[in-house]
């Protein structure tokens, strides 16, 4: 029985747009039209998202100092406002839930201003610009890692979680395993297009200085730059390592399974995904990270033993092996640490994002909603 529209909004990139059509698929699961507002940038993500229509709306970034550049913005996000306006007008949604980036501004602050309920959803542990500038105007702020209660923002928190790809949900039916002695210990690594570099660069050079004896145990994915790939390939060759090294792996999800230690960034859907699989992890928060996002992602993992936070600034070859070849001499802590990460985990988290949207959507405050959730 279809139950009305709800409206999401998201910049596009993959990062916004993967949990809100993760909650678009369980919203029509439930009997909802889900409309996406997003703009061009999403053609990329947005063809297999599930929605009934998708609408570009005019929107801008508000980081320039430049005063002409600054009324120039204004006036796209106007413009981009009075265009959500009347799509909402139109289509009459019951809520409106934002993900995050500048795109989502315009239907945000539209809905807001006609009275229609809203929710936005933040994926790190520290608040974007653009939901930052909403937070003080929707009826409830979803988190997953916020923390709910503190200040004006936390009284309309839910820590909901980040919804995670069906992959994901498929691994974390794999329990953690841990490798004792002589056997083998698969050891995956990655970062982003620009983060996987300090990888390329430190981890080789950290596993030539590991014992032989712990080096011929190891089995390295190894995700790198496709202009890094074929030197951290020779890197690895004169060492006698299994070793898989790539730009792109299909499947993530199986090989942080599948893996008995993780090094990697700390992006909000990376902390998340380790977490719902339950995998020990080294995390190095990319030192460049917009408001130092990602050190407070790893902070919020590494809080409950889940994994370790390791500044970039302070991680040496010589650090990175004695790091790496203590943690393969210690089954018993790699088991605590993924049992802690498992426990950390939010694999309902789509779920819960629907319950919270329903809630709103039906005129309840995030009050209300935490009495029934109690």
């Amino acid at each position: 029985m279809a139950k009305g529209v709800i409206l999401l909004a998201a910049g596009g990139t993959g990062g916004h747009l993967f949990p809100a059509e993760a909650l678009a698929h369980e919203l029509i699961e439930r009997g909802w039209k889900v409309h996406l507002a997003t703009d061009h940038r999403a053609e990329r993500y947005s063809r297999h998202f599930p929605a009934a229509d998708i609408h570009s709306i005019p929107s801008a970034t508000l980081g320039s100092k430049n005063p002409v550049a600054v009324i120039s913005a204004f006036w796209k996000i106007w413009q981009g406002v009075r265009e959500a306006g009347r799509i909402i007008a139109r289509i009459k949604p019951e809520a409106v839930v934002g993900f995050g980036g500048y795109p989502t501004l315009p239907p945000l602050y539209a809905a807001t201003r006609r009275k229609v309920p809203t929710l936005i959803h933040e994926q790190n542990a520290v608040m974007g610009r653009a939901n930052k500038a909403l937070a003080s105007r929707v009826d409830a702020i979803a988190g997953g890692f916020l923390a709910e209660g503190a200040g004006a923002a936390g009284a309309k928190t839910v820590t909901t979680g980040n919804p995670v790809r069906p992959q994901v949900l498929e691994a974390a039916k794999t329990p953690y395993l841990a490798s004792n002695e002589d056997e083998p210990f698969r050891f995956l690594v990655f970062g982003g297009s620009q983060g996987a570099q300090f990888f390329s660069d430190a981890v080789p050079a950290a596993i030539a200085l590991l014992p032989a004896d712990l080096r011929k145990r190891l089995a390295i994915t190894q995700q790198a730059r496709a202009e890094d790939v074929a030197r951290v390939k020779a890197a690895y060759a004169d060492l006698s390592v299994d070793v898989q090294v790539s730009p792109f792996f299909t499947d993530m999800a199986a090989r942080m399974a599948a893996a008995h230690l993780v090094m990697s960034r700390s992006g909000a859907s990376t902390v998340s995904e380790i977490a719902v699989i339950g995998r020990p992890a080294l995390l190095v928060p990319y030192p460049h990270a917009l408001d130092h996002d990602q050190a407070a992602n790893a902070a919020a993992l590494a809080a409950g033993g889940g994994a370790e936070l390791h500044a970039q600034s302070t991680l040496s070859a010589e650090r990175v092996a004695e790091l790496v070849g203590g943690l393969i001499k210690d089954p018993n802590r790699l088991a605590t640490m993924a049992a802690a990460a498992r426990s950390a985990g939010k694999p309902n988290a789509a779920r819960l994002l629907a319950d919270l949207t329903e809630a709103i959507a039906s005129g309840k405050t995030v009050s209300d909603y935490r009495r029934t959730r109690s």
